[in-house]
């Protein structure tokens, strides 16, 4: 996998096929205007980078990752998983759920389901899928785990919404009192 800055997801997805030279190489993660992450087998996805440099992006950096995640090339991994979660009961979903894989809403446990087994080959819409939440009026957002490569995604996206970052007790202890903070200013605008 290699992460590609500065060029629009088009420009990767031509630069993707012009790589692939009958291997597989294709956008991953769709997670901003300015970043696409492409996967694939590894001398593809170095044509990619090589391609991406040339072509004018800002960066072209390879991901030390153990497998080519969100390509064709999981596709036994997404059959192996499909048989377990096939077998698995999923409820009605209590919460509206927007999936990465369509970026579209759903509310039932077999779209959940179904999401799951086709997140594992296609590409993360990540992009869209924070269009679709702000869409339906999501205004703040919690990024849970190390780091902040999601809050800075979603700056990329539209800076006018709310984001904070969870990762360790302080960060908790901050992030629940600004979204407080946040709440109160909501309530006294209505």
């Amino acid at each position: 996998m290699a992460a590609i800055l500065g060029l629009r997801p088009s420009e990767v997805a031509a630069i993707c096929r012009k790589a692939a030279e009958n291997e597989v190489v294709s956008p991953a993660n769709l997670n901003s205007p300015e970043q696409t992450v492409i996967s694939g087998h590894a001398a593809a996805v170095k044509r990619a980078v090589e391609l991406a440099s040339a072509g004018g992006a800002k960066r072209a950096v390879i991901l030390p990752v153990s497998a080519p995640f969100h390509s064709e090339l999981m596709r036994p991994a997404q059959e192996r998983l499909e048989k377990d979660l096939r077998q698995a009961v999923f409820s009605p979903l209590r919460i509206p759920l927007v999936t990465n894989v369509d970026a579209a809403v759903i509310t039932s446990g077999d779209e959940a389901r179904e999401a799951l087994i086709r997140q594992v080959s296609l590409p993360v819409r990540w992009e869209e899928s924070m269009h679709e939440l702000i869409e339906q009026d999501v205004n703040t957002f919690v990024e849970v785990g190390a780091g902040r490569v999601l809050s800075g995604l979603l700056r990329q996206i539209e800076r006018s919404v709310h984001c904070f970052n969870v990762e360790d007790p302080k960060s908790l202890s901050t992030a629940l009192e600004r979204l407080a903070q946040a709440q109160g200013e909501s309530a006294e605008a209505s």
